[in-house]
């Protein structure tokens, strides 16, 4: 029978997104099926007025061969994206202001804060809309929600995607390659100027809690990395860095850091509000460790902040082949019934998995493994039976 599937991205945007719309929208149509994307991830379901027009054109678009028929050529996400979170939103949507709906108050510090949780008008509107299944393509705070909602009844298909490569159940998550593609690019352009000043390198990428970014990164461009599942001791990886600089023809050396990195003594740094997942934004540690590394050696540092770069463009090789699959496998999940599964890589093979429990936090990097705490430096020994990306789901 012919279905009407929605589809969303969430989160931030990464190249291979635009693959997996494409790749379902075109595996759909032959099947008959109609798709309906939202845009602006939930915000799209929890804003969307159905008796407005304006609003239907704002966040509802129907998806055919001709509207995505090149949009696999470029990076970001056609669909547009957002950090919503309808279980907990500080702000009622206008068109459901006045509504009782169940909410949530708490206490930080001395201040108040109330949540709304608009799962109902989430699922009102995937009624009204006719909406059989709805495949979800996000990170760890999306896929919450999508279990959430899963939970309640609605015929939920996941799709993970994340550049930090730490979706619980799979060994991979669409941006991944990519962004390890672009640092490697981006550390070996940026050596010719380190070494022409005989500097010390400090990079920093992604990766709140898993270092799997930074940890990948380091594995192919053969630099020292620090993550967030390690704090270092900051006097033994200076030392470490200016015996780099001094045994290096050209004088210089090279570290790679996770957002989320640290070492004994630092005490991560916050600024702006908390997104709507409780995140704020943790200040550049690549910056507070170059200041460290010039009080301590007077060496010169060069601070480059990869983030951003990493995730715009067009995906590789590697990102296409895996999205354009996870779009079919979650076509054939629909053809088969299934719901509440998520597609992924398991010991190295396409597989369906159970949607991750968000109470378990994200996937991160198995430090006695994959991370040498002496040299901090990955491990690049013993790999003999590990699936490619070098741990399991």
């Amino acid at each position: 029978m012919a279905k009407r599937i929605g589809i969303l991205t969430g989160g931030g945007d990464v190249p291979g997104l635009n693959s997996v719309i494409k790749g379902v929208v075109y595996g759909a149509t032959e099947r008959g099926h109609k798709v309906i994307g939202f845009r602006r991830g939930w915000e799209g379901l929890t804003h969307l007025d159905l008796g407005d027009s304006s609003s239907r054109e704002r966040y509802v678009l129907e998806l055919s061969r001709q509207n995505t028929r090149t949009i696999d050529r470029t990076g970001g996400t056609f669909l547009h994206s957002s950090r919503t979170n309808p279980a907990k939103m500080k702000r009622l949507p206008p068109h459901l202001e006045g509504r009782e709906l169940p909410k949530k108050e708490t206490l930080k510090g001395a201040q108040k804060i109330v949540t709304y949780d608009l799962s109902g008008p989430v699922k009102d509107a995937l009624r009204q809309m006719e909406i059989d299944y709805l495949i979800a393509i996000g990170g760890d705070d999306t896929l919450s929600y999508a279990a959430n909602l899963d939970r309640q009844g609605v015929k939920v298909i996941a799709i993970p995607k994340t550049m930090d490569n730490d979706v619980r159940n799979t060994e991979y998550c669409i941006g991944f390659s990519t962004a390890i593609t672009r640092a490697t690019d981006a550390i070996n352009r940026q050596r010719s100027t380190i070494g022409s000043h005989e500097r010390v390198g400090v990079f920093r990428v992604f990766g709140r809690d898993a270092g799997y970014t930074s940890l990948y990164t380091a594995y192919v461009t053969s630099i020292r990395c620090a993550i967030p599942e390690y704090a270092f001791i900051l006097d033994k990886m200076i030392e470490l860095l200016i015996e780099d600089k001094r045994d290096n023809p050209s004088n210089y050396s090279l570290v790679i850091l996770s957002e989320g990195a640290t070492w004994e003594g630092y005490e991560t740094m916050y600024y702006g509000k908390e997104d709507a997942f409780g995140h704020r934004k943790k200040f550049n540690v690549g910056e507070v460790f170059s200041q460290r590394v010039q009080e301590q050696t007077g060496e010169e540092t060069m601070v480059s902040d990869l983030t951003y770069d990493l995730r715009s463009g067009e995906a590789d090789f590697v990102d296409k082949l895996v999205a354009n699959t996870f779009g079919g496998m979650a076509l054939d999940a629909i053809q088969a019934g299934k719901s509440g599964v998520m597609t992924a890589i398991v010991d190295g093979k396409f597989e369906l998995a159970p949607i991750p429990d968000p109470k378990l936090g994200p996937r991160t990097v198995d430090v006695a493994t994959m991370y040498n705490t002496e040299r901090y430096r990955p491990i690049y020994h013993n790999k003999l039976g590990l699936p490619i990306f070098l741990t399991r789901a």
